[in-house]
């Protein structure tokens, strides 16, 4: 089939030719597009939502910095999800061309927004453990809760601001310049910039993690020292190898899951994609969701604090239960007792 040639005059901007974005053929690729978007996508919110109950529900984990930044990333994740599966469904599925330029560039700028604050998220979660490694005695005075949330307001409002640039009118309508082979509206120069400054983020995770490992290894070999001892020492330095580990198992998921559609995107910029590219593109955009559902999984595994206060919660709906068989006054004593409290 084909490829849906965008003209080249002012009709470029139209809502019929968002039709040529469509690339889904046939109902086997709508269903299994969607099926993809709303599993993925379900899990996504479940396991976020649990991650950030988790986190907030203890006062240990929500006054420190690294669950602080954590908990950015689930909520990135949540809304990512949310507004990626709410418009690429609606789109590629249901064929929705309804929506004019600016509805469609605000979805899309909710998306960059989402993903970018995901992304952002870990680059601050790496150098937070960076800090945390290798100045273990200093970082109760350099990362405070009030320097966490402050970067965490400067990192979303950075990203809202990137995102919303094609709608304030860097786009190929509004400059009547080539647009993007991949997304409707959006000016090639801006897809161009955008893909350097995720690569460039990806790049500066990369560099964090390399110096977080180095630490790692230097102090997993002081610890093989410090066990016969038997020291505190010891303890804290297994509890910054488990977390470099951790972290490093997200950023392995990030780049497997990323590198696909950045790749792709990068081709687009060279060269017209084909169909084909571009049916593959749909479906490597849903490896986005399944990276932002893996996240809290690795968390719940790898993180000792929120996996016991995982623990606790389902222990507490398990005693429930037998609570309210064994005996009923129980349970209205208990609710008087929260009532009370």
């Amino acid at each position: 089939m084909d490829i849906c040639k965008i003209p080249e005059n002012a009709s470029k901007c139209s809502g019929s030719t968002m039709q040529c974005f469509m690339v889904l053929s046939t109902q086997a690729q709508k269903i299994s597009i969607a099926t993809l978007c709303c599993l993925f996508g379900t899990l996504c919110v479940f396991e976020n939502s649990l991650v950030l109950y988790l986190i907030f529900s203890s006062p240990r984990t929500r006054k420190k910095p690294s669950y602080i930044f954590i908990s950015s990333l689930a909520l990135a994740d949540i809304l990512a999800s949310v507004i990626f599966v709410c418009s690429f469904v609606n789109f590629h599925v249901f064929n929705g061309t309804g929506s004019s330029k600016e509805a469609f560039l605000l979805q899309l700028g909710g998306v960059n927004t989402s993903f970018s604050a995901s992304l952002s998220s870990l680059l601050l979660t790496a150098l937070d453990r960076y800090v945390s490694i290798s100045r273990p005695s200093e970082y109760k005075l350099l990362m405070t809760r009030k320097r966490a949330w402050i970067a965490l307001g400067v990192l979303w409002a950075a990203c809202a601001a990137v995102a919303a640039l094609p709608l304030l009118g860097w786009n190929c309508c509004t400059l009547d310049s080539s647009c993007s082979e991949l997304f409707p509206f959006v000016d090639h120069s801006y897809l161009w910039g955008w893909v350097c400054l995720t690569l460039l983020l990806l790049g500066c995770i990369v560099c964090a993690y390399a110096r977080v490992l180095r630490r790692a290894r230097q102090h997993a070999a002081h610890m093989e020292r410090q066990q016969a001892q038997g020291g505190k020492q010891s303890s804290r330095v297994r509890m910054d190898v488990r977390l470099a580990r951790t972290l490093l198992m997200v950023l392995a998921v990030l780049v497997l899951c990323w590198s696909p559609v950045l790749v792709l995107m990068i081709c687009s910029l060279f060269s017209r994609p084909s169909d084909r590219l571009r049916k593959a593109f749909a479906f490597c955009s849903t490896l986005c969701l399944l990276n932002s559902m893996v996240n809290p999984i690795i968390y719940a595994l790898r993180s000792k604090e929120l996996n016991s206060s995982l623990r606790r919660v389902l222990s507490r709906f398990r005693r429930q239960p037998k609570a309210s068989e064994e005996s009923p006054e129980a349970e209205s004593t208990h609710r008087s007792s929260v009532v009370e409290t």
